[in-house]
Formats: C-alpha cells, structure tokens, sequence
C-alpha cells in the first residue's frame, strides 16, 4: 500500500476544528514563489500549482519511467500547501488579495535529495517542454505553531483564524509573524470538485510564548 503522509502523520494533516498546539520539524519542499491574487485566471498562481504537480508526479513516477532513486518507496502525493504574506501586515488581510507574495509548496519525500529533485525538473522540463526552472528545492522548519481544520471558503477563513488567536491569547502565546514565519494554508479539498462550504484547509500560524 502507497505511504500517505496525511495519514501517518495526522497531527500535521488532519488535526481537529479546534485550534491546537504543535510543533513542526524540518521538512524539504518543491515550491515555487511568486505574488498576486490567487484567484486571477491564468495568473501566476495558477501557472506555479501546474509546475509544482509537474514535478511532484515525475518523482512519484520515475520508478516506472526508468529512473532509480535510492530510497524510494510508493507514496501518495501530499496534499498543496502554501505560505501567505504582505508588506506591513501582521498576518493576512483578506480584502487585498493582490498584494499577496506567497510559497507554494509541496512536501517531498525524504528520500529525495536535492540530485533526485534536478533530474525531476530538468525531465519534467524535458517531456513536457516547457520551462520548469522555477521550481526549487525548499527546506523549511516551521517550529512552534498553532493550527486548525477550517471547513468552508476561503474567504470563510478569518472566522477560523479569530478562533485560533483567541485559544492562543488564553494559552499564554503570542502570534510570531516575521520575515520567515507566515500564515499557512494546507489544501486538503479541491475546489473544482468540492463544493465552497465543504472544503478543508489546515491554518496555521506561528507562535512563540507571551
């Protein structure tokens, strides 16, 4: 059976709909940055998800194509995950989405090491000619956070987020937004397929002690 990093690693992926504590270890990442409205059609956004899954699924599939990787072993892709942030704003504001930057970013397996992950680029590059370079090899330890399953919109997403800086301030914490530590999204439904109100995305935010 294929390893599924959302179920063997539950408290990262599938934690419940009340904010929790957790700390998250170094993990490594194929990601490509860019900024801009998430939403707009054709946008840069939308360009950097189909590089991302380019190369996440030519790694997955490199057995089959030939190409031997030390380590490897069957695996479901992980789920989108993306990190959010503006210029002057302690965590996000909904309201001027155009003003994102971001990281989208996909977890790789550890047994992908930075050789494994440009053979991936430069064959995803080769067999769908198109230019895959933008994607890099992201390493990245979030550290101490706290997170929530938020069920519904997007736009839905502040009502979450309230709720989690509420339990921190009770907790005795205090939000840690920096030049390194950002809002995080974990997409677990897909919204072409789902509808808006039944969708599931992890929030996170870090946090240190008050």
């Amino acid at each position: 059976m294929a390893f599924d990093y959302k179920k063997e690693y539950r408290e990262y992926y599938l934690p419940p709909k009340k904010p929790g504590i957790v700390e998250i270890p170094a993990m490594n990442f194929a990601a490509v940055r860019g900024a801009g409205d998430p939403n707009e059609e054709d946008g840069a956004y939308k360009r950097a998800i189909g590089l991302l899954y380019g190369v996440a699924f030519t790694l997955k599939m490199s057995e089959k194509a030939g190409h031997k990787i030390e380590g490897y072993f069957s695996y479901v892709v992980p789920p989108l995950e993306g990190l959010w942030w503006q210029e002057g704003v302690c965590g996000v504001d909904y309201t001027r989405k155009e003003k994102f930057q971001w990281i989208s970013m996909i977890r790789l397996p550890d047994f992908v090491d930075k050789k494994a992950f440009e053979w991936a680029v430069e064959e995803a590059s080769r067999k769908k000619q198109e230019d895959f370079s933008s994607v890099e090899f992201f390493t990245w330890q979030e550290g101490l956070c706290v997170q929530c399953m938020h069920i519904g919109p997007y736009d839905m997403e502040p009502e979450t987020v309230e709720k989690m800086e509420r339990f921190i301030a009770e907790q005795g914490y205090l939000p840690d937004f920096s030049d390194n530590r950002y809002h995080h999204e974990i997409y677990l439904g897909d919204p072409r397929r789902a509808a808006p109100g039944k969708l599931k995305t992890v929030l996170r935010h870090p946090i240190r002690k008050a």
